[in-house]
């Protein structure tokens, strides 16, 4: 199958090659070229402008060559889409500012309402000797978010007591109980999908009072004990405005966040993280979801970009 001119489309991508393996999966190739579409790997060894053409280039490349790249070609193929646009990829980098969107994503009035778990940056090692202000537990995590093994390596700080193993800097976040369970939102352009994994268990007060000087790596911590099969998902619709909030605001049509509800009070949702482009792989028919998108695009360009 193909255009009405009968041409076909031709995408670019580039994907480190972890993300290449699982992402590019034989189903996905097959159902594209059924529908017009071929999937073309870019070598970002080579200057791009010598691999064209294409309609689209998708990709998940963070360093500056790169996104050099993406510039120079962008400049003389203007009418080639680039998801996403390498700026708006780069906000997802910092997690003090990545979550800057949520406040702004959810207007609408309804009965669920959705923030940030208080955080605070702190630069260096004095500060942690001031008052934070902060609920204790808190969650310690790295500044970047890059993907990286170290950008994974986060800590529960179970009382101030614990802030004096603490490495600077970092990101102190109140941990919120949720009842064990995260609710992972999966985006692509106007879609989403809902998931529901298990968490980080509830702490209770006599366990953190216990515990005031232990700093834990999430690695130790386990949820085998958590049983999520009968908590109710939140509401599609909360869900999906949340996302097209997020998406617009953000400029992004490939990324998944993790949104938690508080065990004391179900109506009220926290976004934690925001992740660009995520393991699609694991949802149902993502060929056809990822296929469509790519038709939508295609088909008008001007739906590429959210505005």
């Amino acid at each position: 199958m193909s255009d009405s001119n009968g041409r076909r489309h031709r995408i670019g991508y580039a994907f480190p090659p972890k993300k290449e393996q699982t992402f590019i999966q034989p189903s996905l190739i097959s159902h594209a070229q059924k529908n017009g579409i071929d999937l073309v790997p870019v070598d970002p060894g080579k200057p791009l402008t010598q691999q064209g053409p294409f309609d689209c280039i998708i990709h998940k490349l963070y360093h500056d060559e790169w996104n050099t790249q993406l510039i120079e070609f962008s400049s003389l193929y203007p009418r080639t889409v680039i998801l996403d646009p390498p700026d708006s990829i780069a906000r997802l980098h910092n997690r003090v500012s990545m979550l800057d969107v949520i406040n702004a994503a959810f207007k609408a009035p309804r009965v669920e309402n959705v923030s940030v778990p208080k955080q605070v940056l702190i630069h260096d090692a004095a500060e942690l000797e001031t008052d934070l202000g902060l609920k204790f537990p808190v969650i310690a995590k790295p500044l970047l978010a890059n993907g990286s093994p170290k950008s994974h390596q986060m800590s529960m700080v179970f009382g101030s007591e614990g802030l004096e193993k603490v490495e600077t800097p970092i990101l102190l976040q109140e941990f919120v109980n949720h009842g064990g369970t995260i609710f992972k939102v999966y985006v692509i352009g106007d879609y989403s999908e809902c998931v529901k994994r298990r968490s980080l268990p509830d702490i209770s007060d006599e366990q953190r009072a216990k515990m005031a000087a232990v700093v834990m790596p999430f690695s130790q911590i386990s949820n085998e004990e958590v049983d999520i099969e009968g908590v109710e998902m939140p509401p599609p619709g909360f869900v999906e405005e949340l996302a097209k909030g997020i998406s617009h605001g953000l400029k992004l049509n490939f990324f998944n966040f993790d949104v938690i509800r508080d065990s004391n009070d179900k109506h009220s949702y926290f976004v934690i993280d925001i992740n660009y482009f995520p393991g699609y792989a694991k949802l149902h028919n993502f060929e056809h979801l990822l296929t469509d998108f790519f038709l939508a695009v295609l088909s008008n360009k001007s739906q590429a970009k959210p505005e």
